[in-house]
């Protein structure tokens, strides 16, 4: 239930409808921490799970700390501000909301920018590793599946300015070469209120997956030898094939599957989300002059 006036929020630029039929929060799932069973069940139902202050908090705040401290040394954070607010320096806040698609498709093809998704921040940081290998979310998801797991090795760190988010998409066209039961966990490093922006998941999208069949048989990897331009982007520049977007229309999609968006009112340090690789989600754009910090993960049965 919506408690309170929300501010205008919008995603790739564009107003979403915060009517009760098209835009609530997310369910929490403390309920079930202890009992793997209803998480299943849970799961099969929402799509997701959504555990409040999951981690000890001062494990995410070190991981933040660990990250913001190098950006604030290599000068992209104000100087004369604690960096664990995330303050852009002007020049850098401007020129990636300046990035921002504009609604015009010859203007913004690829206009999209991936340089927020700082992979080698996560890679040889220990406090990050941490968190998202640690025995608290190992341990959560051996229960969960009810056996030995494997993570991928590779961390997701995303790392967004004032502008807008990342497009409507399912993860399954990313990364569907294995097992079926991967999941995807999604991490604050910072309280995320609604101008921060944040993860959204389009409510029960994931019992409606035989109306994106074609999306979600998709692979970002795949190329056709015979086609230079595919050839290129995955074989030798090693991009996808595709980008690997569902929509880049936000607003239009819980019309067209008949459901709402949801988000929480305010993430929190210490919480995660996570979610099916089929679930459609995306995130609000950052209205702020703060940094907004996640990462994200998968896990799944050994």
């Amino acid at each position: 239930m919506i408690t309170a006036t929300l501010p205008q929020l919008s995603a790739l630029g564009r107003e979403l409808d915060l009517g009760p039929d098209r835009f609530g929060f997310l369910r929490e799932s403390n309920d079930v921490l202890d009992d793997p069973v209803a998480q299943r069940s849970r799961l099969a139902e929402d799509g997701y799970l959504y555990i409040r202050d999951f981690f000890d908090p001062a494990l995410i705040l070190a991981g933040r700390r660990a990250v913001f401290q190098s950006l604030a040394t290599a000068g992209v954070l104000q100087a004369g501000t604690d960096p664990m607010e995330g303050i852009l320096v002007p020049a850098v806040r401007d020129a990636a909301a300046a990035s921002a698609p504009t609604h015009d498709p010859k203007r913004d093809s690829g206009k999209i920018k991936i340089d927020a998704f700082r992979f080698g921040l996560a890679a040889a940081n220990p406090e990050i590793q941490r968190v998202v290998f640690g025995p608290e979310i190992c341990d959560f998801y051996a229960a969960f599946f009810g056996e030995p797991i494997r993570h991928f090795d590779h961390i997701w760190t995303r790392l967004m300015g004032r502008g807008h988010g990342t497009p409507s998409h399912c993860d399954w066209v990313y990364m569907g070469r294995g097992s079926a039961q991967l999941m995807t966990c999604w991490i604050p490093y910072m309280d995320v209120p609604l101008e921060v922006g944040g993860l959204i998941l389009l409510e029960k999208s994931h019992l409606q997956r035989e109306r994106i069949a074609g999306y979600l048989n998709k692979d970002v990897d795949t190329y056709c030898e015979n086609k230079p331009k595919q050839v290129q982007a995955v074989a030798k520049d090693g991009n996808g094939s595709f980008p690997g977007w569902l929509s880049q229309r936000p607003d239009t999609l819980p019309e067209k599957f008949g459901t709402r968006w949801l988000t929480s009112e305010r993430y929190r340090v210490g919480d995660f989300l996570t979610f099916r690789m089929d679930l459609i989600h995306g995130s609000l754009d950052n209205q702020s002059d703060r940094l907004r910090f996640s990462s994200d993960t998968r896990y799944q049965p050994a």
